[in-house]
């Protein structure tokens, strides 16, 4: 099995993120394509996928998630689980908080992809997120602040690593 983990990254921090994603997963299951670089359609290639996204400013995506949004409405994503994860600053854009992963997990969702890895909310402090699920308890993914909790990140990485394999592992049985 190899996971296919597509990120945009303007400043680094995503892929930084994916890099520590792919160190605790396992280098070897893990090929790291970043967007700007990579057609999106590429994903195809993968049974298991992750995406990477960053909110910026009031709400907005990331540059080359944004370049290529028109493209995710093409790909047919059925059979395929995904992963996601998402960076953002709870202070500095409270109301805005993760709202890019929200909008990511909506277009996975409506290309049929399965989506595993729901992060719980707590520990966060934030007033408004899209990427909350319907009852609120959870993310849609993996939410990252390294601005405010940087200190948590890793540990943060470490166990959603082994929450998303074993999610995937009672899937496919």
């Amino acid at each position: 099995m190899k996971i296919g983990l597509f990120y945009g990254s303007t400043t680094c921090y995503t892929e930084m993120a994916a890099e520590k994603l792919q160190a605790a997963l396992g280098a070897e299951l893990v090929d790291l394509h970043n967007i700007k670089d990579v057609p999106l359609s590429q994903c195809l290639d993968y049974e298991f996928l992750i995406f990477g996204i960053s909110t910026w400013d009031y709400g907005e995506l990331q540059e080359d998630w944004e370049s290529h949004w028109a493209d995710i409405a093409s790909l047919n994503l059925s059979g395929k689980i995904i992963a996601l994860y998402g960076m953002g600053d709870q202070v500095g854009y409270t109301d805005w908080f993760q709202d890019a992963l929200g909008m990511l997990h909506d277009e996975v969702i409506a290309q049929q992809g399965k989506v595993i890895g729901y992060w719980p909310n707590q520990g966060y402090q934030f007033a408004a997120s899209k990427a909350l699920t319907e009852d609120g308890s959870h993310f849609v993914g993996l939410a990252i602040d390294d601005e405010s909790q940087y200190q948590l990140t890793d540990d943060r990485i470490n166990q959603w690593a082994v929450q998303i394999l074993e999610e995937y592992a009672e899937l496919i049985v």
